[in-house]
């Protein structure tokens, strides 16, 4: 019985080895910390997409996902302009993997996808709050070794794609 509760654990302890290990990289956002006396945490999105053009692909999104009624939390999502027009319009939310709540500044990381092929790629965060402004940054990466750094203005502090 003690072996069986070794060897479980053992195995439990790999699994996030093996899962982070399956990725092309990370991307890391950071949400600035503003010194307002009504501060509303913003909506964020990342996605990627081939840098001559092609589909893009949501990596997440963060909104009041929780928020129901007259007015949902799906309602202001267009106000991710550029996210909207590439791939929010048509993404079914809440979407599994993908979706999330809103997040107090700080720093999160994202793992891209593994399956990601070879070649050029923007890899772009977009974040928008009530009563504030609206801001995105873009990096352009290059797999399989991304690693790209640009940083926001107002509502992004930095966004960071590093290889795995």
């Amino acid at each position: 019985m003690r072996l069986l509760s070794f060897a479980f654990a053992a195995g439990a302890l790999a699994v996030p080895a093996l899962s982070a290990a399956a990725t092309a990289g990370t991307l890391s956002v950071t949400l600035p910390r503003l010194a307002l006396a009504e501060y509303k945490k913003p909506y964020v999105a990342g996605w990627i997409e081939p840098a001559g053009g092609g589909a893009a692909h949501t990596l997440f999104v963060w909104y009041d996902y929780r928020k129901t009624g007259n007015e949902p939390g799906t309602k202001w999502l267009s106000e991710l302009r550029s996210w909207w027009r590439k791939s929010g319009r048509s993404l079914t939310l809440p979407a599994d993997g993908v979706s999330g709540a809103t997040r107090t500044p700080g720093t999160y990381t994202i793992p891209l996808p593994a399956d990601l092929t070879a070649g050029n790629y923007v890899v772009s965060v977009e974040a928008a709050r009530e009563n504030g402004a609206r801001e995105l940054v873009s990096v352009p990466v290059k797999l399989p070794a991304p690693n790209g750094r640009a940083s926001g203005k107002t509502e992004l502090a930095a966004v960071a794609v590093t290889a795995k």
